[in-house]
């Protein structure tokens, strides 16, 4: 689907969950990409059950005409001592994207994670360990030197800001842009991680847009998300009690969103999420409603 200046797409997680694993546990590539292919997209994400033969996936990708737009990059930049085998790895995660022509690398920082820091494994606690001025200063050295090594192969650095990260709330997204350089990297501006940290989406995008490099349309329920937190829920039970969700089936509004990012020229990709259990909330029925919402307003804004 392709309207205006953006081409439209769909994340896998929408078919099989990438940080609560039970959800589409059974679910094939195979079956993903065919729903892709019917529902006529032609961008996705790296996924889980997807082959990491850059060979065989290129392969299923290509006979149903569907471009690897990009692929998450876990980085441990704000530790000092593993950066020079974090930006060899970084650059073996670009080497793979370049084979698909995969025009941004969607990069976030998970040092402090509680759900992601391995580091964390087995410690408790629910609570991001937030970054010193040190902290800052390692990640945003970090992510330049990363988004250098993007640029050399043609791609570009999108940090994905996200919930349960160092990198999650309004002013933390403003002091990750002001601290590192628009030469080398983007934001990856997703509209449910930035309500879910605390923002207007809006004023996001409207702050940022010239640093928007790559768009993530994600819908909340915003009275399951007071809920959870009313209950204390972190990140991942949030997921599970179906606080996301695609766009036309929460509670955010898009059209001042998709108004926007025409009136500022954004044309790059923008793709569709929404981690929810498959089992109650069926893909293809919400991705098709998702796209019927947002081809409604493109529509309306045409012609307005």
């Amino acid at each position: 689907m392709s309207r205006n200046r953006f081409r439209i797409g769909a994340h896998p997680i929408i078919w099989v969950g990438e940080d609560v694993k039970e959800h589409g546990e059974h679910t094939t590539y195979e079956q993903i990409l065919d729903d892709m292919h019917k529902l006529g997209l032609a961008g996705t994400e790296m996924g889980r059950k997807y082959p990491t033969d850059a060979a065989v996936l290129k392969k299923e990708l290509d006979r149903r005409g569907i471009t690897l737009v990009s692929q998450w990059k876990a980085v441990l930049f704000t530790d000092p001592s593993r950066r020079r085998e974090e930006l060899e790895r970084y650059r073996e995660h670009t080497q793979f994207l370049g084979r698909f022509g995969a025009p941004v690398i969607s990069t976030c920082e998970i040092g402090g994670s509680p759900q992601f820091d391995p580091r964390r494994a087995g410690k408790g606690g629910s609570d991001v360990w937030r970054l010193d001025e040190d902290g800052w200063r390692h990640l945003a050295e970090g992510l330049n030197e990363a988004g250098r090594i993007a640029k050399s192969m043609g791609m570009t650095l999108a940090y994905h800001h996200h919930a349960g990260t160092v990198v999650e709330r309004p002013e933390e997204i403003d002091r990750l842009m002001e601290m590192t350089d628009p030469a080398f990297v983007g934001l990856l501006f997703d509209t449910g991680h930035a309500y879910y940290g605390g923002a207007e989406p809006l004023e996001v995008l409207r702050k940022h847009k010239e640093r928007i490099v790559y768009v993530h349309l994600k819908d909340v329920r915003k009275p399951v998300l007071a809920q959870a937190r009313e209950d204390g829920a972190d990140f991942l039970e949030c997921i599970r009690r179906g606080v996301f969700t695609l766009p036309g089936s929460g509670d955010l509004d898009f059209r001042p969103i998709l108004s926007e990012l025409i009136a500022c020229g954004y044309d790059g990709w923008v793709m569709l999420e929404g981690e929810q259990d498959p089992a109650l909330y069926p893909p293809c029925e919400f991705v098709e409603r998702a796209l019927r919402y947002v081809d409604r307003i493109l529509s309306e804004l045409e012609g307005a």
